[in-house]
């Protein structure tokens, strides 16, 4: 082949070969995103969110490579174990739990909160005919006594005395 040269594969390394450094998100976009909802941003288990070294301290290259690799992997297995061994279990759990919750939330909580507001509707009609058998006469009567006062307000031109109690208030 004329004017066609083949490059070499680029070398695979630890991190490509096992999907380590490379997240499923940034891989396939945003159809991998398991967390859409943003529930569990406070886990932050990523190397670089754990173990950081300061300038002036600092291990080898290839000791921090190799911790790094056996950190991220040791997490990915574990994680991997526990999800195969536990999730489905945890998972029929928090069915059963969401499933009884909607159920006396549909079944028993709703129809006593109905049940409440009916009977509640009907006291709070009993109250105002009560108050209004009882109470409005007197307020009626207290507001025709106060409709004639007259108030008017003017401003003391006289010294600014605070001490004096008479000079608080003039009607």
């Amino acid at each position: 082949m004329a004017g066609i040269t083949l490059a070499p594969p680029p070398k695979q390394t630890l991190y490509d070969r096992f999907g380590l450094g490379i997240s499923k998100a940034d891989q396939f976009g945003d159809a991998w995103d398991r967390d859409p909802n943003r529930i569990n941003t406070h886990l932050q288990v990523m190397w670089d969110d754990l173990v950081g070294e300061p300038e002036g301290v600092q291990s080898l290259d290839c000791t921090w490579n190799c911790s790094r690799a056996c950190f991220q992997g040791t997490l990915s297995c574990c994680y991997v174990l526990l999800t195969i061994l536990y999730a489905p279990i945890f998972a029929l759990c928090a069915g059963l739990n969401f499933a009884c919750l909607s159920f006396t939330h549909i079944w028993a909580y709703g129809p006593c909160l109905r049940t409440c507001k009916i009977n509640c509707a009907f006291y709070r009609k009993v109250v105002q005919i009560v108050l209004t058998a009882t109470m409005a006469p007197c307020c009626e009567t207290a507001g025709l006594l106060f409709s004639k006062a007259k108030m008017r307000f003017y401003q003391h031109n006289g010294p600014a005395d605070d001490e004096d109690p008479t000079q608080i208030f003039i009607a």
